[in-house]
């Protein structure tokens, strides 16, 4: 049950996330405009890279060190010591190489990129991966909602026009360093100090520079897309396959919240030994994930066209293309989520999950740069869906010795075909329809009714795992 609460907390933070830009998205797609929101993609994806490096993988890292050595105080505490040490020496270090690079290559937008400054102090201030390896939500999850409330308030009170591009990064950069320092009283409940002679920073160097890699090879093809349009297109077509990408992955988000509840989960079963509990949490981890991700891919693509653009306001007609050519990776990332981050990562087979992100990551750039010349935003949303296809693909082949494949496809038919069914049902809703809230929210309530139904027409696997629950909570 607490793996259920854990995913509660976290899917109901991501909740938060989805509806917090169904009230910012408008606003500042209209005050700054694609243009301007275009400048704060590119240079956000430039410092991304930076303070990556200066995270150096630590937060998975630290996630599943803390969860091997949960019931043990003093090696946990020993263990948050080293690694937050080595967290600040390369911090230090990627600031200093990215303020370097601002003064000797940056002429355009140098304010910009200084500003971006923020996200790398946040980065070094970050311990979330410490109560995330504990399996302790609660304390993330609330000190988040409070930041991201108290951004937005900010965001609607101080940006009011173009000129305020750069109160807006700020506003975002800071609210990252506050919400980062709250952590930090909380871990006196939960360690104990110990002697700097026992920290031995630079022995997990090589362990996190191992799950470094794969962390920056992800972000490569996440950004890379972005950073092809603003050099390959225009700002406008940046801006445009931004909004649309965060639409797709903030729906993805809900889904992926089980990926961090189920990492230090799985990898505390798997130091003690219990190989079966990690087989049959990852069978059901697949299952829930995939019957989240059908309706949500189908149900986004059947409402993309006259979404986007009242959501979004005029000169974003292009973006609902944008989303339902990409809404398909709403599916495989939340595949590659479970065998990736919540099977590979925390039984230490690292080696083949960096394989899979990397050969993600040169699909990527290849498909972009065959694809954004010709179709632009269009083509980078499919040279995503593509990428993100490869890395499933490849996770799939390198678990095949230890995982029963089959037992995680058991379903799919049903959710495929329930979710097919319930695409025509809200796609012809759409189209007879006027696009507002009240008819948005009907058409979702109808989608999830007609999903749930032929779910249980067709016996998906999912309502057994329901019953299950529903009959514990009972009990």
């Amino acid at each position: 049950m607490r793996v259920i609460k854990n995913y509660l907390y976290n899917a109901g933070y991501q909740v938060l996330l989805m509806f917090a830009p169904l009230i910012t998205t408008p606003y500042i797609s209209r005050v700054l405009g694609a243009h301007e929101n275009g400048i704060n993609t590119y240079t956000n994806g430039w410092v991304t890279f930076f303070y990556l490096m200066g995270q150096m993988g630590i937060t998975l890292y630290g996630n599943r060190e803390v969860a091997y050595h949960r019931d043990d105080k003093y090696h946990r505490s020993r263990t948050f010591w080293g690694i937050e040490a080595l967290q600040l020496c390369t911090i230090t270090f990627a600031l200093v190489a990215y303020l370097t690079a601002v003064f000797l290559f940056s002429t355009t937008f140098k304010t910009y990129y200084l500003i971006q400054t923020l996200w790398i102090v946040a980065t070094g201030l970050d311990v979330s991966w410490y109560f995330m390896g504990m399996e302790d939500f609660k304390k993330t999850v609330v000190r988040n909602t409070i930041v991201k409330i108290v951004s937005i308030v900010l965001i609607f009170t101080l940006v009011k026009n173009k000129g305020d591009l750069g109160k807006y990064i700020f506003l975002l950069g800071i609210s990252q360093v506050g919400g980062n320092i709250t952590l930090w009283p909380y871990l006196k409940e939960s360690i104990q100090w110990v002697s700097p002679k026992e920290w031995h920073p630079f022995q997990h160097f090589y362990p996190s520079l191992l799950l470094f890699i794969p962390t920056i090879t992800t972000q490569i093809y996440l950004v890379v897309n972005k950073l092809m349009l603003g050099k390959i297109g225009q700002p406008t077509a940046l801006g445009q396959f931004d909004f649309s990408d965060k639409i797709v992955k903030l729906v993805l988000a809900i889904v992926t919240a089980t990926g961090t509840v189920m990492l230090p989960h799985v990898a505390n079963k798997f130091a003690s030994g219990d190989y079966k509990g990690v087989r049959e949490s990852l069978y059901k981890s697949f299952d829930f994930v995939t019957s989240m991700s059908v309706p949500m891919m189908f149900g986004l693509m059947a409402i993309s066209a006259k979404f986007a653009p009242w959501f979004l306001g005029k000169g974003y007609n292009e973006a609902g293309g944008i989303i339902f050519f990409e809404a398909p990776v709403i599916l495989f990332i939340a595949w590659s989520n479970v065998t990736g981050t919540q099977y590979l990562m925390p039984v230490n087979r690292v080696k083949e999950f960096t394989a899979s992100v990397s050969v993600g990551a040169v699909v990527n750039i290849i498909a972009n740069f065959f694809l954004i010349p010709t179709y632009s935003a269009n083509g980078a949303a499919i040279a995503t869906v593509i990428s993100e296809l490869c890395v499933t693909a490849v996770q799939l082949y390198c678990v095949r010795t230890t995982i029963r494949r089959r037992m995680l496809f058991t379903g799919l038919w049903r959710y495929l075909l329930s979710g097919l069914i319930m695409y025509v049902v809200v796609l012809r809703l759409d189209q007879i329809m006027a696009m507002n809230i009240v008819n948005l929210a009907f058409q979702v309530i109808v989608g999830i009714v007609v999903y749930v139904v032929c779910l249980i027409i067709f016996r998906a696997p999912i309502i057994d795992q329901a019953k299950g629950i529903l009959g514990k909570g009972e009990k």
